[in-house]
C-alpha cells in the first residue's frame, strides 16, 4: 500500500509548488527551499525532493551547485517548444486509436460535457483539467504504453496551466473544438491525425 500513498503525496506537493509559481509566490529566478516546504506542509523532505526533481525534468525549475533550486525564467518560446512534440504524439495516438474510438467514443464524452459547463462559467482551472483529461483518454485509447508514458512526461497539465495563466492563451471554444474531434472519430475521418495535430498546435502560446 505504501507506493500509491507516496505517489499521491508527491503529486500534491508538486501541485502546491506549481500553484505557488503560477500565482507569483516564487518569482522567476527565486530560490525554492526544500526544507521550508517540508515544514510548511508537515511532510518529510523526501517527497518534496521527488516533486522538485519531477518539476526540474519538466524544465519548470532548475538547480545548480551551491545555488539550490530556482524557478526558471520561462518565456512564451519556452512554453511553446513542447507543443510540436505533443502534437506529433497525439497525431500518432489518434491514428492508432481511430478504430477503437470510432466504435465507442464514450471515454471522451464526459470531458466534453464537463468542458461545456466550464465554458459557461469561464472556469479556466476546470477548462485546463477537462481539456487535459480529454487528451489523456485520446492517447490512452491508442493502447501504446510507450506513447502514453512519453506524452505524460511532457507535463501537459502544468504547461497548459502556465500558458493560460501567464500568457492568456485561451481558445475561443474549448468544448466545441473537442466535440468536433469526437465527431471526427465517430465518422472515422481519414484525416483524424492531421486534425488532432492542428488542434494541438492551435493551443500553443505565441512567442
Amino acid at each position: 500500500m505504501t507506493p500509491p500513498v507516496i505517489h499521491s503525496l508527491r503529486e500534491q506537493i508538486r501541485e502546491h509548488i506549481v500553484e505557488g509559481i503560477v500565482r507569483g509566490r516564487w518569482q522567476p529566478g527565486e530560490r525554492i527551499v526544500e526544507r521550508r516546504i517540508a515544514v510548511e506542509l508537515e511532510v518529510s523532505q523526501t517527497p518534496v525532493r521527488e516533486a522538485l526533481r519531477e518539476l526540474e525534468s519538466l524544465r519548470l525549475i532548475e538547480s545548480a551547485p551551491n545555488k539550490g533550486v530556482r524557478v526558471r525564467n520561462l518565456t512564451a518560446a519556452d512554453l511553446e517548444e513542447s507543443y510540436p512534440v505533443r502534437a506529433g504524439l497525439e497525431q500518432i495516438a489518434a491514428e492508432l486509436a481511430v478504430d477503437r474510438l470510432a466504435a465507442d467514443v464514450s471515454a471522451l464524452e464526459p470531458s466534453v460535457a464537463a468542458l461545456y459547463r466550464a465554458d459557461r462559467v469561464e472556469d479556466s482551472a476546470a477548462q485546463v483539467r477537462h481539456t487535459v483529461a480529454f487528451h489523456r483518454e485520446l492517447v490512452r485509447a491508442a493502447g501504446n504504453s510507450v506513447l502514453m508514458h512519453t506524452w505524460e512526461s511532457l507535463g501537459i497539465e502544468v504547461f497548459t496551466t502556465l500558458s493560460i495563466r501567464w500568457l492568456g492563451t485561451v481558445q475561443k471554444s474549448y468544448a466545441e473544438e473537442h466535440e468536433a474531434l469526437v465527431e471526427a472519430f465517430r465518422r472515422r475521418d481519414p484525416q483524424i491525425g492531421p486534425l488532432v495535430k492542428d488542434h494541438v498546435l492551435g493551443c500553443a502560446p505565441r512567442a
